[in-house]
């Protein structure tokens, strides 16, 4: 007896897309497995965030005091102005974006155009303002000392407001020498000093009574932790090793090395996704104004790119909330 075969006219072809259940092309569908593998890495990035922010609780930076500046307004303290502004320059590129699209659905090529442009703007204007910030994060505005613990101690004065080491810094006599090939162990050859040294912090904080340290330990009012004075000048000759200006892989004058390598990694990561967004707008937008999509009846390009840079400003969003405000 044989088997009966149930045959579904589909033996031997490949699905070509525009016929499933989601009505949607090839292209878009590949467009959406990259969002929702890019989405997963992403997730873990900022989970892997959240649990180290957890374990360091007590001793996290505060972003409204990392995340203060302002382009042209130096010594102005803006807590997360400017960073809340390139937020609403990328959410309103997803807006023309958007528009880009639905011009793209009624074949008007002036308007895609267009729209293209001011979304390509805002996405430059927007890694412009990231690199920016990146530079004011590596330079650092104050400063502050290490401990042998790995911490950071910071300056204020009698009211709490934060001292740069540069108002500190007293002058002591002598050169300080530059580790080179000939004076200096093999691998610390070419190692840039400090531009204080660790004396010249501690002889400028013994002559001004005013000043006092601040810990990176949170008290129960969810401050940093103000030491008196006595307990100031023992902290400093016990403790400090070294002085930080700025932030990199290794040291953060703002506290945990961890919280800077994060904010690289992650804003970086996003930052580079932006970056690829600008250049395949740009490819997008000269085939828009050569009429290659209109010489095909379709702007669907124009919409698979849009797909891409929604996600992009969405994990935006995330990356926003997670790092910036909680």
């Amino acid at each position: 007896m044989e088997a009966t075969v149930v045959r579904t006219g589909t033996e031997g072809k490949t699905w070509g897309g525009g016929n499933d259940p989601l009505k949607a092309s090839y292209g878009k569908m590949m467009m959406w497995f990259f969002i929702l593998s890019d989405a997963l890495t992403f997730s873990g990035f900022l989970a892997a965030y959240g649990f180290s922010r957890f374990k360091f609780i007590d001793s996290w930076p505060i972003a409204d005091e990392v995340f203060n500046h302002f382009p042209f307004l130096h010594g102005v303290d803006a807590p997360m102005y400017y960073v809340a502004l390139m937020t609403f320059i990328l959410i309103f590129s997803s807006v023309t974006m958007v528009l880009a699209v639905d011009a793209g659905h009624h074949m008007k090529k002036a308007k895609v155009t267009l729209y293209m442009f001011l979304t390509i703007i805002g996405g430059i204007i927007f890694v412009g303002s990231q690199a920016w910030e990146w530079k004011n994060f590596i330079s650092g505005e104050y400063g502050a000392v290490t401990t042998k613990g790995g911490n950071i101690l910071q300056f204020v004065d009698g009211e709490g407001h934060r001292v740069a080491l540069s108002e500190i810094a007293v002058p002591i006599e002598g050169d300080r020498v530059e580790h080179e090939a000939n004076n200096g162990i093999w691998f610390d050859s070419g190692a840039e000093l400090p531009t204080y040294s660790l004396d010249e912090i501690k002889a400028g904080f013994a002559a001004n009574e005013n000043l006092l340290i601040r810990t990176q330990t949170f008290t129960e009012d969810n401050e940093k932790t103000i030491l008196s004075r006595d307990e100031s000048l023992a902290k400093l000759d016990a403790e400090a090793v070294g002085t930080v200006e700025g932030a990199n892989l290794t040291q953060n004058e703002y506290g945990p090395p961890l919280f800077a390598d994060f904010f690289f990694f992650i804003t970086g990561f996003h930052g580079f996704h932006v970056l690829s967004g600008i250049i395949i707008n740009i490819i997008i937008f000269f085939n828009v104004v050569i009429g290659t999509y209109e010489r095909r009846g379709s702007y669907e390009m124009v919409e698979k790119v849009g797909l891409y840079w929604h996600f992009v400003d969405l994990v935006w969003v995330f990356v926003f909330t997670f790092f910036y405000l909680v």
